[in-house]
């Protein structure tokens, strides 16, 4: 039997006294024995609601109630956190302590008695696979791992409820299958969880789910409920004779199609109410995420402005990106090795793998930022050893982590990177308006970039890469952490800036964004295992047991086939 762990009826909470509520009016309840997600865009009030449960803000309006205490009374807050886990969204341990000397302080901090510590450690490693590392630097520790010790230091106590702040972001398809299984293990110990979240698929996975966007509540049911209302609406069209990410954006525009995604050689089509759909369109089945984008109002469209205003590249159809036998040894450890491909002008190329495979390195390499051991890399005809400025003038990066400088404003940073990339006098003023107006900065010019919402920061990442219209765009996982909307919008200026002849390099954990490359390398302990299109890697692990593969299915079966090789020889 099933018992609430936590309940809010109608809590607010205001950050800006003249700006919208960060929650308004909110309801809804957490559970023992299973998994509330807590799903919505960047910004929707996820986090903030978190931190009201846990006493460590206090609502303006409403109730809460979470063990049956009351979190902004001081006395009940203390109690409450002496039984909940927490694990926040942002890396919260320490960088420059070992996996085992952060246990040992987090167990003082939850005053984890001297006895129980040998056997719960030993427990919690286990639990997580990290007693091989239990040595290591947290600093040190790929995404994945990282958030595992996250999760390890929130079950030192055992809690009755654990809050789980977006704990797969940034987190490889292998690691995040790895949190979700460690997770499921622990409802079935009667412990509730709070997943909060915008990977849709993790919503797909609760048992329940609390939509929330804008600070309100738009959905409190089970995740089947609200799939329902898109069924007989999600179809799927499959041409060879248009590149799929051209035919998506011209079919977004049209009356009726209010969402697309491309699926390899096919796209993926949602339609509003009463549309009627065309004799190519073949239904499938609905997903979690088709009514999450309907339930907001629909997708972003198929336009790009920032393609519209960018120039188009129509000089040679030579490879604008190249990487021969590319290799990065630190001391003994070879992280990236042997690595060779070729991008010819206007393809997006994707590196994928796990935390910690190898992609990063690769990537830095052939951005100038880090130098090969050995190999070359070139960019638009230069060798990124002998003419490194050069080439950098010729690209746009996009860094893996907010790269931006956090104390300068919005506007600072335009026209700082502006000066960067050689733009100067009307030139520069014409394009810094062009990237406000196109990424919605304006109300933002004036506020340190720091404190921006990831969105907005992403936003911001991104004008700052393209402002000076490079030949070669770099984007080192340029979407993790926003929402499906905010990635829809990145997505439709990058399949437009192809379109102009840009050649992109990108590397993801999303695999649904991974088909939208026309070619893939997928990399694994510093090597490339697999390379082909989307749809080539899928079918290479095609068979009786998994007659139609995801990328995913795909992704994880490749990489444990080359452990299975690695472990033969």
């Amino acid at each position: 039997m099933t018992a609430l762990l936590a309940r809010f009826s109608s809590v607010t909470k205001r950050f800006d006294a003249d700006g919208p509520p960060a929650l308004d009016g909110v309801s809804g309840t957490v559970a023992t024995g299973g998994i509330t997600g807590l799903v919505g865009p960047d910004g929707a009030g996820k986090t903030t609601l978190i931190r009201l449960m846990t006493g460590l803000l206090l609502p303006d309006g409403g109730t809460l109630e979470v063990l049956g205490l009351d979190p902004a009374a001081e006395a009940d807050a203390d109690a409450i956190r002496a039984q909940i886990g927490y694990m926040p969204q942002r890396f919260g341990l320490y960088e420059d302590l070992t996996v085992a000397e952060n246990l040992t302080l987090y167990a003082d901090l939850r005053s984890l008695p001297q006895g129980e510590r040998v056997a719960t450690f030993d427990e919690l490693l286990t639990f997580t696979d990290l007693k091989r590392f239990s040595g290591r630097l947290a600093g040190r520790l790929s995404g994945g791992m990282k958030q595992k010790l996250g999760l390890a230091c929130a079950l030192l106590r055992k809690p009755r409820l654990l809050l789980l702040d977006e704990p797969g972001v940034g987190v490889d398809p292998i690691s995040r299958r790895d949190l979700w299984a460690m997770v499921q293990d622990l409802t079935r110990e009667g412990i509730g969880i709070l997943w909060s979240t915008a990977y849709l698929d993790e919503a797909e996975k609760c048992d329940s789910v609390l939509l929330v966007n804008e600070g309100k509540l738009l959905f409190d049911g089970k995740p089947a409920d609200l799939t329902a209302r898109v069924e007989g609406r999600v179809f799927k069209l499959t041409q060879t004779d248009r590149r799929p990410s051209a035919l998506l954006a011209d079919l977004l525009e049209r009356p009726g199609i209010i969402d697309g995604v491309v699926q390899g050689k096919s796209i993926r089509l949602v339609l509003a109410k009463d549309s009627t759909p065309s004799e190519e369109m073949e239904p499938t089945p609905p997903r979690f995420e088709d009514a999450f984008v309907d339930i907001l109002g629909g997708g972003p469209g198929g336009r790009s402005r920032l393609a519209e205003t960018t120039r188009r590249i129509e000089d040679g159809d030579g490879s604008v990106i190249e990487a021969r036998g590319l290799t990065k040894r630190f001391g003994d450890f070879t992280a990236a090795g042997d690595i060779t491909f070729s991008i010819p002008r206007g393809e997006i190329f994707g590196l994928l793998g796990p935390n910690g495979a190898g992609k990063s390195t690769t990537f830095k390499m052939l951005c100038g930022l880090l130098k090969p051991s050995a190999g070359e890399g070139r960019v638009a005809g230069f060798d990124l050893r002998r003419d490194t400025a050069a080439a950098r003038a010729r690209l746009g990066y996009m860094a893996q982590k907010f790269s931006l400088y956090g104390d300068l404003s919005v506007a600072q940073n335009l026209a700082f990177f502006a000066g960067i990339y050689g733009l100067s006098g009307a030139r520069k003023k014409e394009r810094i308006g062009l990237m406000v107006d196109i990424f919605d900065l304006e109300r933002h010019l004036g506020v340190s970039a720091g404190t921006l919402a990831l969105g907005f920061k992403q936003r911001l990442a991104l004008a700052c890469a393209v402002m000076h219209e490079p030949e070669a765009l770099f984007l080192d996982e340029p979407t993790s952490g926003v929402d499906p909307i905010t990635r829809r919008e990145f997505w439709t200026h990058i399949n437009g800036l192809v379109e102009r002849g840009v050649t992109v390099l990108v590397t993801t954990h999303f695999m649904d964004e991974a088909e939208y490359c026309d070619r893939l390398a997928l990399i694994y302990r510093g090597r490339s295992i697999a390379a082909g299109s989307p749809d080539d890697l899928k079918a290479s692990v095609a068979g009786p047991d998994l007659p139609d593969p995801t990328l995913e299915d795909a992704f994880i079966a490749l990489v444990q086939a080359s452990d299975a090789e690695r472990e033969a020889a």
